[in-house]
């Protein structure tokens, strides 16, 4: 079975696939700009927030696996004008982000939000916090090919099979992660102190990793 699944890849052109795995799934672990909105968002809206922002995150990772098997990544790589812009637009982003989170003063008595709408904008908001980060279209350019075999004459199809591996176990991890961060949510929103404390240092996270985005070369 081994032996048949190795053939497999190797059939799809590529290379080195248990290696890939293992490397992808360590990068998943690293902290990021992803994962503390994951945590923000499960600490304080519960299960059902967390895994909603895990899918906005995923589909930004899944966005930039199309964009970098058809090759339109490579302009980010190639044109400082389009790096920059997407560079400033993701920065401008994090940082609203993280102001919005720093000013609110919305207490949660009394106050009706409709949940279709606020998970909506849970899942819209962590695709673009992953899209709008032009790192990480350069890391998937500079990290997929290390595996694809240069003489398949298919590529496309080793990009789809490699990204989409990626984001798999991308998922598998960010909704672990979800769920264990989510057990503490009811003692967060039981205490507006804490829930208030824990908008305003993801906040400031999130700014750092705006101005981090924003001085990047």
């Amino acid at each position: 079975m081994r032996k048949q699944f190795v053939t497999c890849v190797i059939m799809f052109g590529i290379e080195n696939f248990g290696a890939f795995v293992a490397t992808g799934i360590l990068l998943n672990m690293t902290p990021g700009a992803g994962t503390m909105y994951i945590l923000g968002k499960s600490l304080s809206g519960g299960t059902k927030s967390g895994v909603i922002s895990v899918m906005g995150i995923c589909t930004g990772s899944a966005m930039h696996t199309l964009l970098t098997a058809f090759g339109l990544s490579a302009l980010l790589a190639e044109s400082q004008l389009a790096f920059d812009i997407v560079k400033y637009l993701g920065a401008i982003y994090l940082i609203g982000l993280g102001c919005k989170l720093i000013f609110s003063n919305k207490k949660m008595e009394g106050v009706h939000v409709s949940k279709k709408e606020s998970y909506k904008k849970i899942y819209l908001s962590g695709a673009l916090t992953n899209l709008l980060n032009p790192k990480v279209a350069l890391f998937y350019i500079a990290f997929l090919p290390q595996f694809v075999n240069p003489e398949f004459e298919m590529p496309l199809l080793s990009f789809l099979i490699l990204g989409f591996t990626y984001v798999f176990t991308g998922v598998l991890w960010c909704t672990l992660l979800a769920i264990f961060s989510a057990r503490f949510s009811e003692k967060i929103q039981q205490n507006q102190k804490i829930k208030k404390w824990l908008d305003k240092i993801s906040g400031v996270v999130f700014v750092s990793f705006g101005i981090k985005l924003a001085i990047s070369k």
